[in-house]
C-alpha cells in the first residue's frame, strides 16, 4: 500500500464502497483518506457522575445501572423511556424512534457505561439516544474517538462512524511506511513539532486534546508552509525571469514637483511607501508591488510621484481604472496637481471623441504624451506607447489575467507595475493572496484629517437627521443620501433610489437635489456629478455607483439608507466620500427597527472605528476570505485545517520562516533543506509550475 493507492484495495472497503465513497466524498486513493479529516472527537477517557453535571449541550460519560424500562405515549406519539441511576441520583433517558429490539436489548439493573448529549429541562437532566456499552464490553482504548464528515445516503448503505474509524484505524496502522518527514530537524526542534507521522496518528486517534492541538498545528503549519514557500519561489523566479528597466534617476521633475507644486506635506507612511518603490525600480527587474491603503489616505500622491521618477527617467506611465468615473477622478486630480507644470497628462475612456483619441494616439506613439489616464480602453491594440516604463492598476481585482496582460505587451521590456487598491485587504489575506507581490501598506491619514463621525439612526429619528442635514446645508455644506436598490424591490421592504428621491425633494423642497445611478448613460453621469460638484445642487440622491470616484470636499453628510443592506467594505468605501475637506464630516446610517445579529455587529463596527484596517478584520470574520477577495480567487484560500480569520499567527510565523530560509538559501540546496525542496518538488512542482527550483 502506498498514498497513491486506489481506496477499494484497503481493507473493509472493496470496489462496490469505494464508488460510493469516490461519489459522495470524492475520495479515491489512500491520500485522501488520510487527509478527511475528524470533524470533532468524543472523549470517553472521563467519567462522570450525576451530580457533577452542570449544563446542558455538552457530550458526557456516566456508569451506574437501567431501570424502569418502559413506552410512554403522548398523542399519536410514542417514546421509550428509562431512569439511569448512579450513588449521586437519577437521570431519564430517552428514544424518540425505536424498535422491539432496541428495547429487549437495553441491559436492565447491570453496570453499563452510557455516553451522549446531556439535555436538561426543568433542572433535570436527561440523555437522548444514548450509546450503552456493558461494562464486561468497555474499550481500553481511552484515545478520542473521532467523528468524520458523512451523509444520509452513506449511513443508510452502512458505511457509518463506526465504518470510517475502522477503516482509518487499519490505514493509520500503516503510517510508517506511508508518510514521510516534509520538515528538517531545525524547524522540528525550533516549533517543537510532533513527527509527521505521529502528527497524522494524532489527527484522526488522538491520544487526548493537548495531542489532538499539537497536531492540528502541525498540519496547519505545513499548509501555510508550504503555500508561502510556493508563492516567494514564484516571486524569485519573477525577479530572476522578468527584467524590467531600472529608473535610478530621481531628477527635475520629481524635485520640481515635490519642492514647489506638492500643496501639503507628506505623511510617514506615503514617504515609507516611495522608498519601498523607489528601491524597487532602482533595479533591472520589473518591479510587481501591491499598495495597500484606506480611503483618502494618499494613495494618488503616491502613484503620481512614481510617474515623475518614471518621466526623469525617459519613460511613459499609464494608470487604469475600472470604471469611468474613477478614471475621471483620477484624471482631474493628477491634472490639477500638475497645472503649474508643463506636463502632457491625458484621459483616454469609451466615451472619448474619435478626434481626441486621435491626438492622444499621436502623442503616446511619438513620446510627447508623458502620463495617460484611463479604462479599459487603454488595452486596445491602436494605443501604442513610445516608451511605456511604468503602468498603474487602480483596484487589480476588476481587471482579467488577460486584460492585464495586454497592458504588460505595450513594451519589449514589461513596465513596472504597481496594484493599488482602496478596500484595505486583512493583512493575513494580504500576506497569503499577494504573497507573490511586494506589500506596501499606507496605514497612516493626512495630517488635519478630522476622523468621520458615524452614527446610527432608525426610521423614528428620521425628522432628527433631516433637520441636521438642513443646519448642515445652511453652513454651505452638500449631503448625500444613498440607496441600495434603483427599483422597487417585490420581495424586500427596503428604501429604493426612485422613492427616495420624491421624498427628499419633497422634504427639502427649499433646495436643488440631483440624482445619480448605474443605469444613467455616461453624459447624464458627468452632467449629475458636475451639477453636484459645482456646488448647484445642494443635494445628490444616489445608489453605490458613489462608492468610489467621487470627490467632492464640501460634502460633509452621508445618509445611507437601509444601511442594514450593505457589507461592512462597502459601507466603509461610502463613507469615505465625505470628510475629503478641512470641514468635520458625518456619516449616518439609518436602518430598520429590527436588525440581524450580523448587521448589529456591522453597524456597531463601523460607528466605533474608522480604521479600514479593523474594519476589514470584522468583515473576514463574517464574510469568510472568499467573499472579500471575490469569486475568481476565493479557490486561492481554500485550505483543509488552517484558517485565515483565526490563524493569523501562524501565517505570519510561516511567512517569517520562508523568507529566512530562501533568504539564506534561495534554490534550497543545503543539506539541511534537502527535505524541503524534495517534498516541494514531488508533491507541489505540478501545481506551481512558475514556481520552479533552479
Amino acid at each position: 500500500m502506498n498514498l497513491e493507492t486506489s481506496i477499494e484495495y484497503v481493507k473493509g472497503i472493496g470496489p462496490d464502497r469505494a464508488k460510493l465513497i469516490k461519489n459522495v466524498l470524492g475520495l479515491s486513493t489512500v491520500d485522501d483518506l488520510l487527509n478527511f479529516y475528524p470533524i470533532r472527537y468524543l472523549d470517553k477517557s472521563k467519567v462522570f457522575k450525576i451530580s457533577q453535571l452542570e449544563e446542558s449541550s455538552i457530550e458526557a460519560q456516566l456508569k451506574g445501572r437501567i431501570t424502569q424500562v418502559q413506552e410512554i405515549q403522548t398523542g399519536k406519539v410514542k417514546r421509550l423511556s428509562a431512569k439511569f441511576n448512579d450513588d449521586t441520583g437519577t437521570m431519564d433517558l430517552v428514544w424518540f424512534q425505536y424498535s422491539k429490539w432496541l428495547k429487549e436489548q437495553i441491559p436492565i439493573n447491570r453496570e453499563v457505561y452510557i455516553f451522549g448529549k446531556i439535555n436538561v429541562f426543568n433542572r433535570q437532566f436527561s440523555m437522548p439516544h444514548p450509546e450503552i456499552e456493558a461494562e464486561e464490553n468497555k474499550e481500553n482504548d481511552t484515545r478520542l474517538k473521532p467523528i468524520y464528515p458523512s451523509s444520509e445516503k452513506l449511513t443508510k448503505r452502512g458505511l457509518n462512524q463506526r465504518f470510517f474509524q475502522v477503516v482509518l484505524r487499519n490505514i493509520c496502522k500503516e503510517i510508517p511506511n506511508l508518510i514521510e518527514e516534509n520538515l528538517p530537524d531545525y524547524m522540528m526542534k525550533a516549533f517543537k513539532f510532533l513527527s509527521r507521522q505521529h502528527t497524522f496518528l494524532n489527527i484522526h486517534f488522538p491520544k487526548d486534546m493537548k495531542h489532538f492541538e499539537k497536531a492540528d498545528n502541525r498540519l496547519k503549519f505545513e499548509e501555510s508552509f508550504f503555500f508561502q514557500l510556493g508563492y516567494a519561489l514564484k516571486k524569485i523566479h519573477h525577479k530572476n525571469h522578468s527584467p524590467g528597466n531600472p529608473f535610478p534617476i530621481v531628477g527635475d521633475h520629481f524635485n520640481n514637483f515635490y519642492n514647489h507644486h506638492i500643496p501639503f506635506d507628506l505623511t510617514n507612511a506615503q514617504k515609507r511607501v516611495l522608498k519601498e518603490i523607489r528601491l524597487d525600480m532602482k533595479r533591472p527587474i520589473q518591479m510587481n508591488r501591491l499598495l495597500q491603503g484606506d480611503v483618502g489616505s494618499g494613495k494618488t500622491m503616491v502613484a503620481l510621484l512614481t510617474m515623475l521618477i518614471a518621466m526623469d527617467n525617459g519613460f511613459q506611465s499609464c494608470m487604469m481604472a475600472p470604471t469611468e468615473i474613477l478614471a475621471q477622478q483620477h484624471y482631474n486630480g493628477i491634472k490639477d496637481l500638475l497645472e503649474a507644470t508643463d506636463i502632457n497628462v491625458r484621459l483616454l475612456t469609451g466615451s472619448t471623441k474619435a478626434s481626441e483619441r486621435k491626438i492622444i494616439h499621436e502623442e503616446l506613439e511619438n513620446g510627447t504624451l508623458s502620463i495617460l489616464v484611463g479604462t479599459h480602453a487603454v488595452l486596445e491594440d491602436k494605443v501604442k506607447f513610445k516608451n511605456l516604463g511604468l503602468a498603474i492598476i487602480d483596484e487589480q481585482h476588476r481587471f482579467g489575467v488577460a486584460q492585464r496582460a495586454k497592458l504588460w505587451a505595450k513594451n519589449k521590456i514589461p513596465p513596472h507595475i504597481l496594484v493599488m487598491t482602496a478596500t484595505p485587504i486583512p493583512r493575513t489575506l494580504a500576506m497569503s493572496f499577494y504573497s507573490d507581490l511586494d506589500v506596501s501598506v499606507i496605514d497612516e491619514m493626512p495630517v488635519g484629517r478630522k476622523p468621520i463621525i458615524t452614527a446610527h439612526r432608525r426610521e423614528k429619528d428620521r425628522t432628527y437627521v433631516y433637520n441636521f442635514c438642513r443646519d448642515e446645508i445652511k453652513k454651505g455644506r452638500q449631503v448625500y443620501f444613498v440607496y441600495p436598490l434603483i427599483e422597487e424591490s417585490e420581495t424586500l421592504d427596503y428604501k429604493n433610489l426612485m422613492e427616495g428621491l420624491d421624498h427628499v425633494m419633497n422634504a427639502f423642497s427649499d433646495y436643488n437635489v440631483t440624482m445619480l445611478h448605474g443605469k444613467m448613460k455616461p453624459a447624464e453621469k458627468d452632467a449629475a456629478m458636475n451639477y453636484f460638484a459645482s456646488g448647484k445642487a445642494e443635494i445628490m440622491v444616489a445608489t453605490t455607483v458613489i462608492e468610489v470616484g467621487v470627490n467632492v470636499p464640501n460634502a460633509s453628510v452621508m445618509v445611507i439608507e437601509s444601511s442594514e443592506r450593505f457589507g461592512l467594505s462597502q459601507l466603509h468605501q461610502l463613507r469615505g466620500r465625505v470628510g475629503r475637506g478641512a470641514e468635520q464630516s458625518y456619516c449616518i446610517l439609518m436602518t430598520s427597527d429590527k436588525l440581524s445579529k450580523e448587521s448589529r455587529t456591522r453597524i456597531k463596527t463601523m460607528t466605533e472605528t474608522n480604521d479600514g484596517f479593523k474594519i476589514s478584520e470584522v468583515d473576514m470574520q463574517l464574510r469568510g476570505p472568499g467573499d472579500i477577495l471575490g469569486t475568481q480567487q476565493s479557490g486561492v484560500v481554500d485550505f483543509k485545517r488552517l484558517d485565515l480569520v483565526n490563524d493569523s499567527a501562524i501565517i505570519k510565523t510561516t511567512k517569517n520562516t520562508v523568507d529566512k530560509i530562501l533568504e539564506a538559501d534561495p534554490h534550497l540546496m543545503r543539506s539541511d533543506n534537502l527535505i524541503i525542496r524534495n517534498y516541494y518538488l514531488k508533491h507541489y512542482k505540478g501545481k506551481n509550475k512558475w514556481s520552479k527550483i533552479s
